[in-house]
Parts: C-alpha cells; sequence; structure tokens
C-alpha cells in the first residue's frame, strides 16, 4: 500500500484509486484495471494472450473503461468489461511511456520480438530489425507488469514505417504520444497476476459496437496526413542515422 504525504498526491491520478486518509498521509490501496473480452474472464492467467501480441504472453488490461468497452466490442457485438483491483505494491513496473528513462525505440525493440511479420519486409528489414533489438532491447522477464503503448494489428503499420525509414523517430514517437492509441497494463508474470483481484464484470453497452473501427479510421487517418508530410521532409532522426 502506497503512502504519500498531501503534497505528493498531487502527483497522482485520481481515478481507479481507493484512498485511505489518516492525519497528514494518504494511503493509496488499490487500482482498479479493466480487461475488455467477449468472456467474464474472473482467473486471469499470463498465457491467456496470444503469444505474439505487443509484450508476449501477458494479461492485458487499461485503467480506461470506455477503451476497454471499445476492445470488447471490436468485433460487431457487445462484450464484457472485466474488472479488477489491484495493489501494486512488491510489484516491479516497466514504464516504457516515461521518457526520462525510455524511448519510443525501447517499445519498437520489444514489439520486434513478439510481432509477426510478413516474410518479404522481415528479409527486406532483417538487418535493421536485429540492430534495433540488439542495441534497445528490455528483459521483460526482470518485470512483474509492464505499461506501454498499445499496437494492435491495425495500428502495427506505423512502426513499419519506420524501420522502412520513411519517418523519423521524433514523428513516430508524436503518433504513439497522442493518446488516440491508449497506454495498455500488461500483468507478465505469475506474481502480477495474483495481485489481480475480479470484482465484477460489465455488460457493454451497444454504442460501443464500431467505435473501434471508428479509432482505427481516425489513427490511420492522422498517420496518413503525417506519413505524406514527413516523406516530403529531410526534418527528423532517420532509422539508417540511429544504427550507424
Amino acid at each position: 500500500m502506497g503512502i504519500y504525504t498531501k503534497k505528493r498526491l498531487k502527483l497522482v491520478r485520481w481515478y481507479n484509486i481507493r484512498l485511505d486518509f489518516k492525519e497528514n498521509f494518504v494511503y493509496i490501496r488499490d487500482m482498479k484495471f479493466y480487461h475488455g473480452s467477449k468472456e467474464i474472464v474472473e482467473t486471469p492467467f499470463v498465457h491467456g494472450s496470444n503469444p505474439n501480441n505487443d509484450y508476449g504472453p501477458s494479461f492485458y488490461t487499461t485503467l480506461n473503461f470506455d477503451d476497454a468497452c471499445i476492445w470488447a466490442s471490436r468485433n460487431g457485438s457487445v462484450g464484457y468489461v472485466n474488472e479488477y483491483e489491484v495493489n501494486l505494491d512488491n510489484l516491479k513496473i516497466l514504464d516504457l511511456t516515461d521518457k526520462t528513462k525510455f524511448s519510443v525505440l525501447h517499445w519498437i525493440a520489444i514489439l520486434l520480438q513478439f510481432r509477426v511479420f510478413d516474410h518479404p519486409f522481415e528479409r527486406l528489414h532483417q538487418g535493421r530489425i536485429k540492430k534495433i533489438i540488439e542495441k534497445y532491447s528490455i528483459n521483460l522477464d526482470e518485470y512483474d507488469v509492464i505499461k506501454g503503448y498499445r499496437a494492435d494489428d491495425a495500428y502495427f503499420r506505423f512502426p513499419k514505417e519506420f524501420i522502412r525509414g520513411n519517418i523519423s523517430v521524433e514523428l513516430l514517437e508524436q503518433v504513439f504520444s497522442l493518446g488516440e492509441l491508449g497506454v495498455q497494463y500488461a500483468f507478465h508474470s505469475k506474481k502480477a497476476i495474483q495481485h489481480l483481484k475480479f470484482k465484477k464484470a460489465t455488460l457493454t453497452n451497444k454504442k460501443y459496437v464500431g467505435q473501434y473501427f471508428e479509432q482505427v479510421k481516425n489513427a490511420t487517418t492522422l498517420f496518413d496526413r503525417l506519413l505524406e508530410q514527413s516523406i516530403d521532409s529531410n526534418e527528423g532522426t532517420r532509422i539508417g542515422e540511429l544504427l550507424k
């Protein structure tokens, strides 16, 4: 259970947090995480996901209820949002969105280890892929929870364009920092899974059906515009410069 003075509490995000007040201290008890699915998941487990997801075998969650609803309803029908309370004490968390420690290149290096490429792309760019992994890879086995950007199949073309050399690392960072894609929390270790306490499952509203594709459309439209500008410009740092 984390302890914060009232001054430090200003740095804490208020939603999804249960608080206890005592004297001049605030005790953070639990945080709420959501998992969108077609099923009710009372007992999460690490290897329940696709091994080729962004951070490999993990249980993927979000702090945003609406994002979980959209994900649960992405296949054209309503689904369930599973809610969990988690005490993050004693869990080692890798925060890939912390720009003081990591760049988007660290995130890409992880994606390259788990995501599956089409064979022509992999053959053509295998040298660059290998170098990015060697230079920026992080051993996820040392962490219990990974916080990072989401890059499902619809969005994976963005880092691929970076590898091709069509966009700069600055532009890629900008695209994934805009928030359209969302941030996810991957519970990566057995220890982390044991901290997830199932509370309830909520059937999603029909209004969320179709929103995933709208989200993809908006992100793709933005990216296409930025990509066109980038190809016509020499600004920013391209992959060739980074891997010299």
